[in-house]
């Protein structure tokens, strides 16, 4: 649920990128890579609609070249597609060239595929005229499956290899009572399963190292965001106005002199909010970023913990980090599991509405909330983003999607304190059964507001103002 990633967008960046180098992968395996004579993309639905304000095409060219997400230099894409612009060669896999130019071999189809929201089709054709294609769609937070996948592949099942397997809100609770422990031990039991301490510990490092140095490097970025919307970053001067005296040179240094800060009560949520621009902001200008559980929705968990980190607890440290990341990702697995995670298919109820509850019941869980009480933060938080719609304006992660993260993040610290002034058996509404409504919610809602850019702000606002 937690992916190291490059922006704007999960599905239609991420995503993409992912079926890109599986596909090239593919290629390379089946020995005919070196065959490729010509390359068609073909992008459908809220992938066409929307992709080039989500630089779909971009991330597409950079998975035929086999550069990996989450650690190609970001600063170098511009470079990459210069060289293709020049040569009209594509490197395919890096190493085999293959006519190309974006305009020409990327094609927009503004068809919707049945099985999902976002459909890419990969067409080329070998030197002895043999015909290579596969079709992938992205189903949110970076996630891809194939066309003959099932469609349960889309939105996952309990793993029956896992001593505690979770699909549902229910089975968390069941195991915690059964075995007297709290969620973020049952999480870790059942990633035991799949890789040693050791390298859990590196891994959830290793994402709270990026999810740091993206709001850092936000917090200390002027300008305006690509795209064309002129979208000035705020993050950096709200950051000017909060940070104080105490020095600092990295962003460890940087924790610990927040921490030193006099914090006023009007000023707490700025930060939370800072936290949650800087994140964003970095998303937008196709930064590194953590998926949690999309890049849409980047900000909400850092700003969340941050606020912990910084606000709650000035001895909080990985520990903390730790159990937070386990108790966010199981919530979101459990969405994802019972409806999505992809604002394509849901809205953005499905990106900031999860991603609000993940943190939610993460903090409450390192606020000494019991089970019960995670469980009742997360669908608190859901609760009240039932319905959000998706309607980027220019098709860009920017607006209003940057400030919805800054929003997330401050009504999940509001439903976790509220779960624990609350007595789980008088909550009304379990957690699976708003989960259950949120995807009756997303089927029923209209597709124009489902990443299309057809309805909503993406309509209601002139471009030519912006």
């Amino acid at each position: 649920m937690l992916k190291i990633g490059v922006g704007p967008s999960s599905s239609h960046t991420l995503g993409p990128w992912r079926a890109a180098r599986e596909w090239v992968s593919e290629l390379d395996e089946s020995q005919v890579l070196d065959k490729v004579k010509t390359l068609n993309i073909e992008l459908y639905g809220s992938l066409s609609l929307t992709g080039k304000g989500h630089a779909t095409d971009i991330a597409v060219v950079m998975g035929l070249l086999d550069t990996n997400p989450e650690t190609v230099e970001t600063s170098k894409i511009p470079t990459y597609l210069e060289k293709i612009e020049k040569t009209k060669t594509l490197e395919l896999g890096g190493k085999c060239g293959v006519t190309f130019s974006l305009s020409d071999h990327i094609i927009f189809k503004k068809a919707f595929l049945p099985f999902h929201a976002n459909g890419i089709r990969f067409l080329g054709e070998l030197t002895d005229g043999t015909k290579v294609e596969e079709t992938y769609y992205s189903v949110g937070g970076g996630f891809i499956v194939k066309e003959n996948e099932s469609p349960q592949t889309q939105r996952g099942s309990a793993s029956s290899k896992f001593p505690w397997p979770i699909a549902k809100g229910e089975d968390i609770l069941t195991h915690c009572g059964t075995e007297n422990k709290p969620i973020w031990e049952i999480v870790l039991g059942n990633e035991r399963q799949l890789r040693n301490d050791i390298e859990i510990d590196a891994e959830l490092k290793r994402i709270w190292q990026t999810m740091l140095h993206c709001m850092y490097e936000g917090c200390h970025t002027e300008g305006i965001l690509p795209g064309g919307l002129n979208v000035k970053r705020r993050a950096f001067q709200m950051h000017e106005k909060l940070k104080g005296d105490v020095p600092f040179n990295t962003p460890e240094e940087w924790v610990s002199a927040i921490r030193k800060t006099e914090v006023k009560f009007r000023q707490i949520f700025k930060w939370v909010s800072c936290f949650a621009l800087a994140v964003n902001e970095v998303n937008a200008a196709m930064g590194r970023v953590v998926t949690a559980p999309t890049n849409g929705s980047a900000g909400v968990i850092p700003a969340v913990l941050m606020y912990y980190l910084v606000i709650e607890n000035h001895e909080g440290n990985f520990e903390h980090v730790k159990r937070f990341l386990l108790v966010a990702g199981e919530i979101g697995s459990v969405f994802k599991k019972g409806a999505t995670i992809s604002a394509a298919m849901g809205g953005c109820q499905a990106e900031i509405g999860v991603s609000s509850a993940m943190a939610a019941g993460a903090l409450c869980e390192l606020l000494g909330g019991t089970p019960d009480q995670v469980v009742v933060a997360a669908e608190i938080a859901m609760e009240h983003h039932l319905g959000l719609t998706c309607d980027p304006i220019g098709g860009l992660v920017q607006v209003p999607c940057i400030e919805r993260n800054s929003m997330g993040a401050i009504k999940a610290i509001n439903a976790a304190e509220l779960a624990l002034e609350t007595n789980p058996e008088d909550a009304k509404v379990p957690l699976d059964k708003v989960i259950k409504t949120m995807w009756e919610t997303a089927k029923d809602m209209n597709s124009k507001y489902k990443e299309t850019s057809e309805g909503g702000l993406a309509v209601g606002v002139n471009l030519s103002d912006c």
